[in-house]
């Protein structure tokens, strides 16, 4: 194409796909050429002191995030900075940062992501040869603590091009906002063309739209901008509308009296059917991360304006309702244990109507008396007392857990290491469900039984949050104990999806190997240790504002 000749940009609906073919390249690129640098000293107190200093309390935030990357500080190079660095590299570093690379996806000769797994001894491909959102932010995290921005920046607008495409699921239209699960590039040879193939959910089992796409997308975003200190792409007016359609659909006003966000079984990580529908805690920390990273990122212009406004007031409500209702320790369980039922009016103290009896017994011997976590699941009649790792870790890194609450879940999984973490971290829940509740709950899901897959399968993805959130709270050599387990492993067992068995001692049973997120949640850990303060592009310092004053609950009187 001669330079300067712009071709037309074609797109083609095949009943639920859409697809684009020759496209030109967004027009932000034009925008982008002088990018428009933030000059940040970056400070290297955070490095020089003893890691054993942090373990002496819970890290405050506002000094980490003074640590940001000073743009421009590290260029694209063949050797990963993570083994040209003091600390003596692990074996397994070169080796996941080849695995990464070769997983890399092009368009028109541009990096724009990595495919969800590279294992050729797989007969069945399935949608694992595809660029997912959520799979790729560990890569992404990676790739910016390495100083390679540019496939981060080409993965951004690509996805945000694809946010504008129509989207139908047989004959219903999804909202505009509504980012894309995943998307494949076609290449032909002969043609010598590009092609891209977007899902929105049409394609997946399930037939499940994601919901922590759009959040995923502004996080990156603002972990983009935190990393480069380049305040252009997040200013575009492109990316601005971005931001705006994606919350447009999760702050509209409906029917209602929860802040909380109302999902479907399969919307985010847990993408079957696992009896997480309602208000998953993984979705609502990431909506409340998400909410705080548009809030940094929106312009107070007259279209942004009104969304700064209705995120704040939503944020306010939000971080209350999580902080009191969802959250759970020994004398939370203990007060619940002692509600009554069948209560009415403002003065109702069980205001979800949950029935004591319907507390598993695992609760009782499970919670320590110090230490507690948020549960999965609060709605009427109904509490999903399950431990879901990424919602908390990344409940921590939000600040959406207040300090207190933040050193709770971390004393939690010091607690409860063997049923947490055992010998492969991390269980993606904790406990599974089996027997007749796993037939109804999973609809007999062949491979989600116990302690498999997202029943209480072992993630070595979650590496990375865990390692984030134990860095955040001061608690480092959790995370380095959580890496060696991962080292002895998982480069033996060709960095596999998940793990199987009660103490994921086994290689899942349908586990793809050379999964890219196992891969980079691995670089991206490793990276945080030894250096911390690339923790302040995906961790949130707390807002003082909004605390509020949590009163312990009493369904009985003296």
């Amino acid at each position: 194409m001669e330079e300067g000749h712009k071709e037309p940009l074609v797109l083609r609906v095949e009943g639920s796909h859409c697809s684009l073919s020759e496209m030109d390249d967004f027009d932000l690129t034009r925008a982008l050429e002088k990018p428009r640098q933030l000059k940040i000293e970056r400070k290297r107190s955070f490095d020089e002191r003893s890691m054993s200093e942090l373990s002496t309390g819970y890290v405050r935030q506002d000094s980490i995030l003074e640590m940001a990357h000073s743009p421009g500080s590290r260029s694209m190079v063949d050797t990963p900075l993570s083994v040209r660095n003091s600390f003596e590299p692990h074996p397994m570093v070169a080796e996941a940062w080849e695995a990464l690379r070769r997983s890399m996806v092009f368009f028109r000769g541009q990096p724009v992501g990595t495919i969800a797994a590279y294992d050729h001894a797989s007969e069945e491909v399935l949608n694992y040869d595809q660029v997912f959102v959520r799979d790729f932010v560990p890569s992404a995290l990676a790739f910016l603590m390495n100083g390679e921005p540019d496939i981060v920046k080409n993965f951004l607008l690509k996805t945000l091009q694809l946010q504008g495409w129509e989207k139908r699921v047989d004959r219903f239209k999804l909202g505009e906002g509504v980012m894309p699960a995943s998307f494949k590039v076609l290449h032909d040879p002969v043609r010598k063309t590009d092609t891209i193939i977007a899902d929105f959910g049409e394609s997946a089992i399930g037939r499940v739209a994601p919901v922590d796409s759009g959040f995923w997308w502004i996080i990156l975003l603002r972990a983009y901008t935190k990393s480069t200190g380049d305040l252009t792409l997040s200013e575009t007016p492109e990316c601005q509308r971005g931001m705006r359609l994606i919350l447009s659909l999760c702050l509209s006003e409906g029917f209602d009296t929860f802040p909380t966000l109302l999902c479907a079984d399969g919307c985010s990580m847990v993408d079957r059917r696992m009896g997480v529908y309602g208000y998953p805690i993984e979705i609502q920390a990431l909506f409340f991360m998400a909410l705080r990273c548009a809030l940094s990122m929106l312009k107070p212009d007259e279209e942004g304006r009104d969304f700064i406004e209705r995120i704040v007031k939503r944020l306010h409500a939000l971080s209350f309702h999580m902080r009191s209702y969802f959250w759970l320790d020994f004398q939370q369980l203990n007060d619940i244990y002692r509600y009554k039922t069948e209560e009415y009016s403002h003065t109702a103290v069980n205001k979800f109507n949950v029935m004591p009896d319907s507390i598993p017994d695992w609760v009782f011997d499970f919670m320590p008396l110090r230490g507690g976590y948020f549960v999965g699941n609060v709605s009427p009649a109904r509490m999903d007392f399950r431990w879901f790792s990424l919602g908390n870790c990344v409940s921590i890194l939000s600040s959406l857990a207040t300090p207190d609450q933040s050193m709770a879940i971390m004393d939690l999984l010091e607690h409860r290491w063997e049923e947490l973490v055992g010998e492969m971290p991390l269980k993606i829940c904790y406990p599974c469900i089996e027997s007749h509740e796993w037939r109804i709950v999973t609809g007999c899901d062949p491979k989600n039984t116990r302690w498999s897959y997202h029943n209480g399968g072992s993630w070595p993805v979650l590496l990375w949050t865990l390692t984030a959130a134990c860095i955040k709270t001061g608690r480092p050599q959790i995370a380095r104990r959580a890496i060696d387990l991962i080292e002895s492993r998982l480069h033996r067992d060709c960095w596999p999806e998940y793990y199987d068995g009660k103490q994921g001692r086994y290689v899942g049973k349908q586990a793809r190997k050379c999964q890219t997120w196992s891969i980079a949640g691995y670089l991206v850990a490793k990276m945080m240790l030894e250096d911390p303060s690339h923790i302040g592009m995906i961790s949130l310092e707390e807002d003082k504002q909004m605390q509020p004053v949590i009163k312990r609950s009493a369904s009985w009187t003296c």
